[in-house]
């Protein structure tokens, strides 16, 4: 997911003498750790739905594979609310914006990507001939918000306001004037209503506009800020670790006997997020470790664009609804690994090939 960010500790006030040079932020080797973490869990949660999708969501037609999925859907709710959550500390502690053109780099860093990807995948659904609408109407489309199949770029969407909101806010307590950051977020605010008042006037149907956030991704923003950045003394991890297990049963309750799929702003997904936050926050890498840990998070951003590539052509290939309970868990277990290896190892080729900026 976004790989943009800086994660270290804001130097501490008065550490610098008057007239040096402040000393180097600390890296946050417990974030690099959680934006691994998330990035896995996405992962395990869309091979799941695959298994979902084969029963139609109905045990009836395949109680292995139906519950297989749903399992591996109720561990993953809590990723996409803490890579909110680590926008908002990036932003607001970690790596606040000294001024507009380094925020403006940042969105570039993330848009690009996204619109490169959302190409590779409508070229690609088309050479396989599953497009269900022209290519260029769904290119046209995803101007305005994400569009099948690069249907798990809608979080960029979100993503990319919430930052530039966060940073607006930042610039103008720091005394500067960011012009071109309100007027963006003014253009993302009435978008809607004038594509809107477009269609009424035409009476032509126009893209439904993505570019926004709900009011629960700003409030993980700015409450994961405040989490991660307690420090390591008043991290408490007993309570999360009791409570964990049972925020996940809920979500595993609510899949099924609800509705799937459960809204990021539900209570369980909240406590959930909070529960796995507290856990990973400040817990020390070891030194060995932290090279690869490291690496393996800038890779992050580039294996979640390209996993669902992976999904369809591999995964969808394999699961069945006629799996037994074992069977099905087995073949989760070996697809979600499958996923992993190729996502990662395919980020890590192009950042050795300099096509990180292009390709994330």
């Amino acid at each position: 997911m976004p790989n943009d960010i800086a994660v270290r500790l804001p130097q501490q006030k008065g550490s610098a003498p008057s007239g040096q040079t402040a000393a180097p932020r600390e890296h946050r080797f417990d974030i690099d750790l959680m934006r691994l973490i998330c990035s896995a869990t996405i992962m395990l949660g869309h091979v799941g739905a695959q298994f979902i999708r084969a029963t139609g969501n109905d045990p009836e037609n395949g109680a292995g594979a139906y519950w297989a999925g749903h399992v591996a859907e109720a561990v993953n709710p809590f990723a996409v609310p803490m890579y909110f959550a680590i926008a908002g500390w990036a932003v607001l502690v970690g790596a606040p914006p000294r001024d507009s053109a380094r925020m403006w780099q940042r969105i570039v860093r993330n848009i690009v990507p996204m619109f490169a990807w959302t190409a590779v995948y409508l070229a690609w659904a088309w050479l396989r001939d599953r497009n269900e609408r022209p290519m260029t109407e769904l290119a046209a489309d995803s101007l305005f918000g994400s569009v099948q199949p690069a249907y798990h770029l809608w979080f960029m969407y979100a993503y990319i306001p919430i930052i530039a909101l966060l940073a607006f806010a930042m610039l103008i307590k720091a005394g500067k004037r960011p012009w071109g950051l309100g007027a963006a977020l003014l253009g993302i605010a009435v978008l809607p209503s004038v594509m809107t008042t477009v269609t009424e006037v035409t009476g032509r149907d126009l893209p439904t506009v993505a570019w926004g956030f709900g009011t629960y991704s700003l409030v993980y923003a700015v409450g994961g800020a405040l989490l991660f950045a307690l420090p390591a003394e008043a991290v408490r991890r007993r309570l999360p670790l009791m409570l964990l297990p049972l925020t996940m049963v809920g979500a595993l309750w609510y899949n099924t006997q609800i509705h799937y799929v459960m809204p990021n702003a539900h209570l369980f997904v909240a406590v959930m997020s909070v529960c796995v936050l507290l856990l990973v926050s400040r817990v020390r890498v070891p030194e060995k470790w932290r090279p690869r840990v490291r690496t393996l998070a800038n890779a992050a951003l580039g294996a979640y664009l390209v996993h669902v590539l992976f999904v369809e052509e591999i995964v969808t290939r394999f699961v069945s609804p006629d799996l037994s309970a074992p069977a099905a868990g087995l073949l989760l277990v070996v697809l979600v690994a499958t996923v992993m290896v190729l996502s990662f190892a395919s980020s890590l080729l192009w950042g050795r090939l300099n096509l990180r900026r292009l390709l994330g």
